[in-house]
Formats: C-alpha cells, sequence, structure tokens
C-alpha cells in the first residue's frame, strides 16, 4: 500500500471513524466535539483533529472541494486506518420545500460523465450508494433534527458555476433531492477501498427557487443540528467486517 503524501500523519493518528467537511473552518468547528482532540495535520491546509467522542476515537478531517482533492484525502485516510467515514457537507436544495438547515441525507450519489472515477476503473460505472447501516443509523439519528430531514439522491458535480436554472430544474424533476461535490466520490472510492461511507448536508440554498448561497457563517447556527446527527451516526456503528448489518 502507497504511503501518505499530503496527510502527514502516522499510523494510529487516525481513527476508525472519521467525520470529514470540505471547510476547514468548520472542521475546526467540529473539533469541539471531541474530548482531547489534537491536531494531526495541517499540511496542505487538510486540517486534521483525533479526540474523542462517547469514549470513541473519533478524527476530523478537511477534504477540500471537489472531487480530485476529496479522492486524495479518502484515500490516505483509508491508507492511515479508517474504516468508517461520513461526510458532512452543504447542498443546494432541489425541491422546493427545503429551507436553509434542513438536512439531507444521501441515499445514492451520481457522478457525471467523465468523471474522477473513469480514471480508476475506465468506463466500467461503480456503485456510488451509502453502506446501508451507516444510512440507517443516519436516518435513526436524524429524529432528533430541529430541521426537516430529507432522504434521497443527490447530484455530486464538479464544476460549482456550470449548473444553471435549466439544468438544475432537470435534476430536480429526476428525483434528485440536492446538489453537491464530494459524495458520489467518496461512496465510489468505499467500494473499490472496502470501508464504510455516508453523507449528509445542510442546505446552504435552494437552486430550484434560486435563493441566496449562505456561507458558513450563517450556517454556523444550523450547524449543531447537523453535526450531532452526523457524529452520534458515525460512532453507533461496528466497522467491521464491511458487509455486517450492526
Amino acid at each position: 500500500m502507497p504511503e501518505p503524501q499530503h496527510i502527514k500523519a502516522k499510523a494510529g493518528d487516525i481513527a476508525e471513524r472519521v467525520l470529514l467537511a470540505g471547510d476547514a473552518d468548520r472542521v475546526r468547528q467540529l473539533s469541539n466535539m471531541l474530548k482531547n482532540a489534537t491536531v494531526v495535520n495541517e499540511n496542505r491546509g487538510y486540517i486534521t483533529y483525533t479526540g474523542f467522542y462517547r469514549d470513541k476515537p473519533v478524527t476530523v478531517a478537511c477534504h477540500g472541494i471537489g472531487a480530485p482533492s476529496a479522492a486524495i484525502v479518502i484515500e490516505e485516510l483509508r491508507m492511515l486506518g479508517a474504516k468508517v467515514m461520513v461526510r458532512l457537507g452543504t447542498a443546494g436544495g432541489l425541491i422546493k420545500e427545503i429551507k436553509y438547515g434542513d438536512v439531507l441525507i444521501a441515499s445514492g450519489a451520481f457522478l457525471p460523465y467523465g468523471n474522477i472515477m473513469n480514471q480508476y476503473i475506465g468506463n466500467v460505472i461503480p456503485p456510488t450508494v451509502p453502506s446501508y447501516d451507516l444510512l440507517s443509523s443516519l436516518v435513526n439519528a436524524s429524529k432528533i433534527s430541529k430541521t426537516a430531514v430529507y432522504v434521497g439522491p443527490v447530484y455530486s458535480g464538479d464544476a460549482f458555476y456550470a449548473e444553471d436554472s435549466e439544468y438544475s430544474s432537470k435534476l430536480s424533476k429526476l428525483g434528485y433531492i440536492g446538489a453537491e461535490m464530494e459524495a458520489g466520490t467518496l461512496f465510489a472510492l468505499a467500494s473499490l477501498r472496502g470501508f464504510k461511507a455516508g453523507a449528509l448536508f445542510m442546505a446552504s440554498n435552494n437552486i430550484v427557487l434560486n435563493t441566496p448561497l449562505y456561507d458558513a457563517s450563517k450556517l454556523m447556527s444550523y450547524l449543531d443540528n447537523v453535526a450531532s446527527i452526523a457524529i452520534n451516526a458515525l460512532v453507533s456503528v461496528n466497522p467491521d467486517p464491511l458487509r455486517q448489518i450492526s
């Protein structure tokens, strides 16, 4: 197995359970949920903490923006021992009812044609669905949510500025509940590398209604809600064996 080139951590620094986010500031906020959180990487801006939640080791790591950046971090975390990864991100809502801060849980994630996985496996389409027991845990944990919760497929695009209103309307009509950029890559790599994966999001805007995009500061008041769902689901799942339903 190759050695990590970007996450300058050593064996034992990364927990089996990992909470991922694209925003380094959000990762710092999420680290406050952990006891005895310690920085184990700052290289390349991929800020990473490891600590404890409910007496279980948990790592919180930044994966940056987009599939290539996320794939580097996911691959290297797996090399360092991660067995369960949950992405906690933001997504644009594709259902008219979705409001700021609502929780979206991905039951699958579509990758666009010509996506990053073509370099891994050519034209074969990889599974891009979450691990069943982790999806189930996220849904169960979401019962405490202070906002509405939606469960369904998301679109994991590669071009942030390319999705116009016509394209977004088409995605909505096809049944997608939200658009984001990294979950499809996470799910595909989970299938390829043999680990469990899940994803959930805060709604940062409603694409169908063309509402303004909330930045991290405006979403801060919603973070505790979705973070609690994510980390409680994360620690409730048995990381081994891969296909055992716990």
